[in-house]
């Protein structure tokens, strides 16, 4: 995720925090200023990160669960609204779905009865009515906040965990993509609720809502791609004619046909026409401000591109891209010539194609009868 600082790496996952979490530490700090000055202020920083460090514990649930199934987790991303854990690739069953989603709201479960054990019992219990107090306990506000945490995500609502737990329990009946069809309806519609309720009571719950909604759209979408990328070829929606860059291209070169095409990813091929890497626009520029016009092109380029064969179904081509977190898959022949890529975009193409002609891999080249030839476009 764009604009995160790296913290650091835990057992194979790298911990980022995004730039927007640090304006909400600051913006903290400067209320809790204005009502108690100095002491306060960094008593409320310091509430916060522990907060986070309870949203990270719930995350490393997910993680948990996810490697348990063997699926690796790249990285988590703090946000102000929480945690997102990235997963290599989706739960295959419905119940392992429901395993992960679970795991994280667990994880806050036993931090408050672990409080409330250490604090009393009932008596901290009894203290969490006063909880939005300041001067309350700071142990029992934060046990308040992991009830809370538990409360909130298990919403049935994408992209909390309770959205994938309502999914999982529907795809147990239903196929995948009618249970995401339900859940993510359910979602948008509580987006709508979270939004009326903040024009009147707090603008909070507009911006969250706002959140819902849209994450609730992606999960429907990418339930979409995934029924439909099982009976597609990765040579049915490939992009086929496209600018390359020799080897030898220098960023000068790679900025021309830039600006000559709309391309935003380049591949870089040998003589032979073999995949060498993949230069993005914004590692172009990046590179251009860095090292110059006369730079090679291979000094911007990512090498780690994933290589799929046309005939190959879009379902795995799909997986290679979010295993490789890539901008782009290569398609290659059987004597491993790059003839396509195969990106976001087109994949969305693809999809507006489907929704307007539910039978339009019928037609022409979207029958998968193999790749055309591919013609530079510099």
């Amino acid at each position: 995720m764009g604009w995160s600082l790296n913290l650091g790496t835990i057992a194979g996952t790298t911990i980022r925090v995004h730039f927007t979490f640090l304006l909400l530490l600051v913006w903290i700090w400067l209320m809790h200023y204005q009502i108690g000055g100095t002491a306060a202020a960094w008593e409320g920083v310091i509430f916060i990160l522990a907060v986070f460090v309870c949203v990270v514990l719930h995350e490393f649930g997910h993680i948990t669960a996810a490697r348990y199934f063997g699926i690796r987790t790249p990285d988590i991303t703090l946000l102000p609204i929480g945690g997102v854990a990235r997963l290599e690739r989706m739960p295959e069953e419905p119940g392992q779905e429901f395993a992960i989603a679970i795991a994280g709201p667990l994880v806050n479960v036993a931090i408050a009865v672990l409080i409330f054990i250490a604090l009393g019992g009932p008596a901290a219990v009894e203290q969490m009515a006063e909880i939005e107090d300041p001067r309350t306990n700071f142990l029992v506000r934060l046990a308040g906040v992991n009830v809370f945490l538990v409360l909130f995500n298990m919403i049935p609502a994408f992209p909390m965990d309770g959205g994938r737990v309502l999914r999982a329990a529907l795809a147990s009946r239903l196929s995948w993509s009618r249970a995401t069809q339900i859940a993510a309806t359910i979602g948008q519609g509580l987006a709508f609720v979270f939004g009326f309720v903040g024009l009147f009571y707090n603008p909070l719950l507009i911006f969250i809502g706002i959140f819902v909604y849209l994450a609730a759209a992606a999960e429907a979408q990418n339930a979409q791609i995934r029924q439909v990328a099982t009976s597609v070829q990765v040579g049915d929606v490939m992009v086929t004619e496209f600018a390359r860059l020799e080897r030898s291209a220098t960023l000068d070169e790679a900025v021309e046909m830039l600006l000559a095409t709309t391309q935003h990813e380049f591949p870089v091929v040998d003589s032979a026409g073999h995949l060498e890497g993949l230069v993005t626009r914004d590692d172009m520029i990046r590179a251009l401000k860095e090292k110059g016009p006369a730079a090679p092109v291979t000094s911007a380029m990512r090498s780690d591109i994933p290589k799929i064969h046309y005939r190959k179904s879009l379902e795995e081509s799909l997986r290679l891209m979010q295993e490789a977190n890539a901008p782009a898959v290569a398609a290659t022949d059987n004597t491993g010539r790059l003839v396509g890529l195969l990106t976001h975009e087109t994949i969305g193409e693809m999809l507006m194609v489907r929704s307007a002609v539910p039978d339009a891999f019928r037609f022409g080249r979207l029958r998968g009868n193999g790749p055309r030839t591919a013609r530079p476009s510099g």
